[in-house]
Formats: structure tokens, sequence, C-alpha cells
């Protein structure tokens, strides 16, 4: 049985996630239903995109991901599925999906048009729902909808190369739950324009030299513990993502603070890459 995914800003404070739960159980026997998250910041398609676009690779083609971010249908944003890299979308035409698979032709896209819906102010539920188990069953887009040419686009917030290649600036994409910072600087372009030359990122008062494969390469184990860098210390790494990561080593928001809250960062903040 095809898996499905659900990503909304729902939180788990109130009814709505068990509900889209119990009604996808009442559709189907024994249905696999995997959250990968209910805690976007609410109506954040940039936000949603960026956990959605790193986690739905990781489950098998033919899955089913319903996306519950600003899911009203209006005039501008029908309901539609997307087919793409052989995993189904659900969602609003927000934007969302081109921004998961950006570099990515969808094999199909169709507005949604179930028989005898209404609209409503939870239409997760009663329109998403319907739809991700018609597709479990085997069901095809062509009976739950039109083939639909208007997938709206967003532009991704891009880094800013300087003309003389002596900078690179760029701003704070995702906010994890530790308080480690996502930039939108990838590594791939920071190895374009590197060109083996020094660096510093640069993100408020804090200046780094280094960037890490992993949160533990800051301490030298061959020292003696007294000696090294340790808990609370600032650091950057390539996360898995392949984008620029500023992290407080072993951080926890709710204590000590992370790398958003000891630096005052927070999302589209400016940060810089700078080269010498």
């Amino acid at each position: 049985m095809a898996i499905i995914t659900l990503t909304t800003d729902f939180g788990t404070k109130d009814h709505f996630v068990s509900a889209i739960k119990g009604a996808i159980h009442c559709e189907l026997e024994h249905p696999i239903i995997v959250d990968i998250s209910h805690e976007i910041s609410p109506f954040n398609i940039q936000e949603c995109a960026y956990i959605l676009k790193n986690a739905y690779t990781h489950f098998p083609k033919g899955s089913i991901h319903i996306v519950g971010v600003d899911g009203e249908k209006t005039p501008e944003n029908p309901h539609i599925v997307v087919f793409v890299d052989g995993h189904y979308f659900i969602s609003a035409n927000t934007g969302v999906v081109h921004l998961i698979c950006t570099s990515i032709k969808p094999d199909k896209v169709v507005s949604i048009q179930l028989p005898h819906s209404e609209e409503t102010a939870f239409p997760t539920l009663d329109i998403f729902v319907k739809v991700a188990c018609h597709i479990v069953r085997g069901g095809t887009l062509d009976v739950i909808g039109k083939p639909f040419n208007d997938l709206k686009e967003l532009i991704d917030f891009k880094p800013k190369v300087d003309a003389d290649e002596r900078s690179i600036r760029g701003s704070v994409i995702y906010i994890d739950n530790y308080g480690n910072v996502v930039t939108n600087i990838s590594q791939q372009l920071f190895q374009e324009h590197q060109k083996g030359r020094d660096f510093k990122i640069r993100a408020r008062h804090a200046s780094i030299t280094k960037i890490h494969k992993r949160y533990s390469d800051i301490i030298r184990f061959d020292l003696e513990k007294e000696k090294r860098k340790g808990d609370g210390e600032l650091l950057a790494i390539f996360n898995k993502a392949g984008y620029i990561e500023i992290a407080i080593y072993k951080s926890n928001l709710q204590t000590s603070g992370g790398a958003s809250s000891l630096l005052g960062l927070d999302y589209l903040d400016s940060i810089s890459l700078e080269f010498d």
C-alpha cells in the first residue's frame, strides 16, 4: 500500500491532525500514514517546501504527500495534484510544489474537481484526504481532475554574488528545532567561487572561518578534554541538504539557546560570505 505523508502548520494542540488520520482510516484498511511535520510556521510556504523537499526523496516512489499549509481554495490557488519525480503532491496551487521540485518537470498536473464536493474551511480533511485515498486504491488522476497548465512558480530566495566575486550575500531560509540557522548559500555555490581563498562567514557580530562536515568536527579529540572546544561553540557545516548551516554545538533553545537566539537571527535575515 502506498504511503500517505502529512505536512501541515496545524500543530498538535488541536484536533486537526487526528481528524485527518481518522478520516484516512475510515477510507482505507490499515493505511500507512507518516507525519513529516505539523510545526510549519503558519502559512510559510518557503519553510514547508524546505522541509518536504528534504524528506520526500527518502520515501518510496508512489508515495502521496498531503500538503496542508495555506490549503484553502481561491480563484488564484485552486486545489491541484502534481505527479513529479515518482511522487504525488496534493495541495493548493501556492507554489510549494515548484519550490520542492524546482529542476524537475512534472509528469502530470490536474486541478481537483471532485463531484458533489463543497468548498470548506478544512480542505485538507474534506478534499485532500479523499484524493489521497483515491490514489492509494489505484484510481487515476483523470477521474478526480482535469489537466492544469498554470502551476504557480515562486522565485526561490537566491544569494547574490558581487561582481568582483569577493563576497556572497545570502539569507536565512530555515531555523530548526535546535536553533541551527540554515542559509541559502549552497555548498556548490561556495565551491564555485572560493577558488582556494580564505573566507569569513559573517552573521550579525559573529565571524566563522571554517566549514565542517559534521557538528562534532569542531572538537579536537586528540587533545586533552580541558583543552578542547565543546558544548556551546559556534560552528558552520555543510548540512545534508547541501547548504551552509550555522550552529551552536549541542545547543538547546530551551536552556542555553541556539545560533538563532544567541546571534539574534531570524527568517530572511542577512548572512554574508566574504573571500580574502
